[in-house]
């Protein structure tokens, strides 16, 4: 009795999960015949628009659990307005190794000139590369934390927040943290620090001023940029925001230090 070997691909593939690699094989084999591919041609093909696939759900699964405020991308960032900026050291964060070496980033400067849409870009970058990513404002996630301390599930709410390979705190120094909530971001920075995995920061507060965003504790705020630093690339933005640039192209005027 002849084997049906058509058959059996497309039962062997829909076993194994292969479900692109099913929906394409007729098409597949019919431009293998056409073209007289070799069998690896033709295995490979199919394995190429599985893995394909399965790489574009990967991604659209990260930057769901990511929960961007929006999606941004190094591309899009003008480089001309803020001229302080080293290219080539963004280029290079931008080949992923940092997460590799599990390196931080910390962006520093004033608000609107471009502190988070860089760290939204790296985390985008990190989804794309098939990682999980999760993104936070520093106040967001001490407020989080401390709803789940007093809960009494702190344990799995830092777990999920030490779990993913890149953590993005955005806005911290923004607002002022309690000491409950500071010791719970130190916390955080500690368990990812011994996992070795990256955490991407903005801030608007220099490091000299760190101990106010740790409730005024300098032990505690030496003992987190201690972590932080250990293994970091620093990118200082000074420039002006571009919120204020665009209003003043707008014809608006108004005064930041008022009598």
């Amino acid at each position: 009795m002849s084997v049906n070997y058509e058959e059996k691909a497309s039962t062997g593939l829909n076993q194994l999960g292969l479900e692109t690699a099913l929906n394409q094989l007729d098409q597949c084999s019919q431009q293998a015949a056409a073209q007289n591919w070799s069998y690896s041609h033709f295995l490979g093909y199919l394995l190429d628009a599985e893995l394909s696939e399965r790489h574009r759900k990967t991604v659209q699964l990260n930057l769901k659990f990511a929960r961007f405020p929006y999606l941004k991308s190094i591309d899009d960032f003008n480089f001309d307005a803020q001229p302080s900026i080293d290219r080539r050291l963004i280029d290079e964060l931008a080949t992923g190794r940092f997460l590799h070496e599990a390196r931080n980033v910390i962006f520093l400067g004033p608000p609107g000139v471009g502190k988070t849409h860089l760290a939204i870009s790296l985390g985008v970058l990190t989804a794309n590369l098939g990682y999980r990513v999760y993104f936070t404002t520093a106040i967001d996630m001490a407020r989080k934390l401390a709803k789940a301390l007093a809960e009494n599930r702190l344990k799995r709410e830092i777990q999920n927040l030490v779990r993913p390979t890149l953590l993005v705190i955005d806005e911290v120094g923004y607002l002022g943290l309690d000491t409950t909530q500071a010791s719970l971001l130190f916390q955080v920075v500690a368990q990812r620090y011994e996992k070795n995995h990256s955490i991407v920061m903005t801030s608007n507060k220099p490091f000299s001023d760190w101990g106010h965003i740790f409730a005024n504790d300098s032990i505690m705020a030496s003992a987190a940029l201690d972590r932080l630093l250990h293994r970091c690339t620093v990118v200082n933005i000074r420039g002006d925001s571009y919120r204020l640039k665009e209003k003043k192209l707008a014809g608006a005027s108004f005064d930041l230090n008022p009598a």
